[in-house]
């Protein structure tokens, strides 16, 4: 549809779309600062106070993300120890990094929290815009976050989210700057949830994995074990059961030609998926968090740069990531609703899965 035949079709294109800031009052999230995306049936909102990461995402009105039991949750002052879950609260896509990922540990003397600092720290530099662009009418929102200590690291996280009307997709891409003068490690993981409805008995999760790895507790520490998806069922979505623990995995994903993959998943009683598309050179690990819990149900979809594990586990296993000074780094994704039985069957075909 061109601009002019869009504009005289409307009064304001905000009946369409828009991009809003708007404040949190209640509970938990008393005083977040975020903005709200409408892009027809497609919205979500991303938080400019914790990493502009998006929290809620729905289409056509059905919620696609999944919300932890806290709920939504402001600009959290303590990650560390027993409260490192407590400020755990999902949503389509936390940041996890970048000093480490995964696990809490000790290393060296310092304490690294569960999934890094990254992912509650504020953003500056805050903008958004609605515009034409040719017959495009984009939205885009962008900040700058950074994760700096005195004689210590100095990272810089610049992130842009975009979508266009009339197109079912938006684009997330980060640019990664060490600014100290020193290497700094950089440790990555993109937890992309998913929830109720989209997550639901019969759903299930599409991914052009050549190989699956579970993680195991052996003797205490966490490690991997290989196993099929025949014996585990990693791609099957199954009723909550009470009290039942969680599961992740470690997929070998396959790329197309210009080295793309993805990870998906599809419920066909909705006739609805969600498709995450990014560059497997930039983010070489994919982990799959699977919990059908009874109260924590969701799916976490993980590209990452390193081991969910953690910072020690990554040392001892191929060493850390790092930045050189003033080096920069770029990770990109594609975020697109699947909608109708096609485009199901479509994203299965891409997998290699007999649709």
């Amino acid at each position: 549809m061109t601009k002019k035949h869009l504009q005289s079709l409307t009064g304001s294109l905000q009946q369409l779309a828009y991009a809003r800031p708007i404040l949190h009052q209640q509970g938990r999230s008393s005083g977040m600062l975020a903005y709200e995306i409408k892009n027809g049936p497609l919205y979500f909102s991303a938080m400019a106070d914790k990493c502009m990461d998006i929290a809620e995402c729905s289409y056509k009105g059905v919620n696609l993300s999944f919300l932890a039991k806290p709920g939504l949750i402001g600009r959290t002052a303590d990650i560390s120890g027993e409260d490192s879950r407590r400020s755990i609260m999902g949503g389509l896509l936390f940041t996890c990094g970048s000093a480490s990922i995964g696990q809490p540990c000790i290393d060296d003397g310092a304490a690294y929290p569960l999934h890094g600092r990254m992912r509650v720290a504020p953003a500056e530099h805050v903008s958004s815009d609605a515009f034409w662009d040719g017959d495009k009418y984009t939205l885009r929102l962008s900040g700058e976050m950074r994760e700096a200590a005195l004689f210590g690291e100095n990272i810089v996280l610049r992130r842009s989210i975009q979508t266009v009307y009339g197109e079912k997709s938006f684009t997330i891409e980060d640019t990664v700057e060490n600014q100290a003068f020193r290497d700094e490690p950089l440790m990555l993981l993109y937890h992309f949830n998913f929830g109720y409805p989209l997550l639901a008995p019969g759903a299930e999760v599409v991914l052009p994995s050549n190989a699956a790895r579970l993680l195991d507790v052996i003797g205490g520490e966490r490690d991997w074990r290989a196993v099929s998806k025949a014996e585990i069922g990693w791609n099957r979505v199954t009723p909550p059961v009470d009290n039942l623990p969680e599961q992740v995995f470690d997929h070998a994903l396959l790329t197309n030609e210009r080295g793309q993959t993805f990870a998906a998943i599809v419920n066909d009683d909705l006739g609805l998926g969600v498709r995450i598309a990014f560059e497997k050179a930039a983010l070489p690990h994919f982990f799959q968090w699977k919990s059908m819990a009874s109260g924590d149900y969701a799916l976490g979809l993980e590209p990452a740069n390193a081991s969910v594990i953690g910072r020690a586990y990554q040392k001892a296993h191929g060493g850390l990531p790092k930045l050189a000074p003033f080096e920069k780094k770029t990770f990109a994704f594609t975020i697109t609703i699947l909608d109708g039985k096609d485009e199901l069957r479509a994203a299965r075909e891409e997998a290699g899965l007999t649709p």
